[in-house]
């Protein structure tokens, strides 16, 4: 095994290519956030990012995405926003972790959502949860069956409050792939505003984020695009998303709404549009990511697959100083996830600041 360490604009066409057909031919691999193209555009706007291209004699087996930070400490490739990590590879691959790392300069290695069946990896895993799943391989009429199905009060409720929607409003009426700015615009301001209100970290308030999802909505090609989706009453936005895909599957990344139409629920009318119009594309499945008890994804469920976080460290000063600085405190993190109780008082003091921030920024 070889490895070279390269910043992602120096992958080449036929890099790319073998990339491509990794993902084609391991279906878990699939996620928009493993594809070639996330890798390149988070090169294009984080001065830390790089990619293990791992060889063997015939040519790439895998490749292995990462943040290089100081001191010998790496990160996955834009581990704050991205929801699936971890190497891409061909099948049956093999790797050591130990040598992996050593080879791309690295003492500690720290995943967030680390993409099942990554075996050289689950030795160091902390946390694993469950990524909710929707298939609609059969089709929409065939979805929206089962989760008649599966969530019969959600979906008749979704449904009556998209016609009393179109009643009050006006028509209601949703595009997929959405290529006007402004519009995308307006979803950002939307997002920002729902975690003001939640009093989560405002992932729109770092530029890099909003250059590189800006960067991928400029994307759109059969392998992977970047669409902005959105739900329109009487001519009106109400409701939308951003999210990646590549032929085969989509990720739920940035949905928001327009709170003034909140009593109809117009996010969840929104997904059911998405979903009906990534089927006719050809794309198969739309991973929402971790639920943590959201209703929502939890009704939409077809399936779960595992994600792990986890921290990779090799025997090092390095290594050791990092888990002196942080042990502590994912050791609280993990005991307030451990308990249903803990975790929901956490919730619900963001929640009471976020709106105690809301309010003071009004006046």
């Amino acid at each position: 095994m070889r490895v070279n360490v390269i910043r992602p604009a120096e992958l080449g066409p036929d890099e790319v290519a073998a990339w491509r057909e990794m993902q084609r031919s391991s279906p878990h691999l699939a996620n928009p956030f493993l594809s070639p193209d996330f890798t390149i555009a988070m090169g294009e706007v984080h001065t830390g990012a790089r990619v293990a291209v791992i060889t063997e004699s015939d040519g790439p087996v895998g490749f292995f995405p990462f943040e290089r930070h100081g001191g010998g400490v790496g990160a996955a490739l834009g581990g704050w926003v991205s929801l699936s990590q971890g190497v891409v590879h061909v099948p049956g691959a093999e790797f050591d972790s130990n040598t992996l790392l050593k080879e791309c300069g690295l003492s500690v290695w720290e995943f967030g959502c680390m993409v099942d069946r990554q075996p050289w990896f689950q030795p160091f895993e902390t946390l694993r949860q469950d990524a909710v799943v929707l298939d609609f391989a059969d089709g929409y009429p065939a979805f929206l069956d089962e989760l008649r199905e599966r969530s019969p009060k959600f979906v008749k409720s979704t449904l009556y409050k998209e016609r009393k929607l179109g009643r009050d409003v006006g028509e209601i009426t949703s595009e997929f792939a959405v290529r006007d700015t402004e519009q995308f615009r307006l979803l950002r301001e939307w997002k920002s505003a729902q975690y003001q209100r939640m009093g989560r970290p405002d992932r729109f308030a770092r530029s890099w984020v909003v250059e590189l999802t800006e960067r991928l909505h400029a994307v759109d090609t059969p392998d992977f695009a970047g669409p902005l989706s959105m739900l329109y009453a009487d001519g009106r936005p109400v409701a939308g998303h951003f999210g990646l895909r590549t032929d085969t599957m989509m990720i739920g990344w940035f949905p928001a709404y327009d709170p003034d139409y909140a009593k109809y629920s117009p996010g969840l009318i929104q997904h059911l549009h998405m979903v009906e119009a990534a089927a006719k594309i050809g794309v198969s499945s739309l991973d929402l990511g971790i639920s943590n008890g959201s209703e929502y994804k939890d009704a939409l469920c077809s399936r779960t697959v595992p994600v792990t976080e986890g921290i990779v460290r090799r025997r090092s000063a390095g290594a050791a100083a990092h888990w002196l600085r942080t042990a502590p405190v994912r050791r609280v993190r993990r005991f307030i996830l451990d308990s249903p109780a803990l975790y929901g008082a956490a919730d619900r003091a963001m929640k009471r600041y976020g709106r105690l921030r809301t309010r003071g920024k009004a006046q």
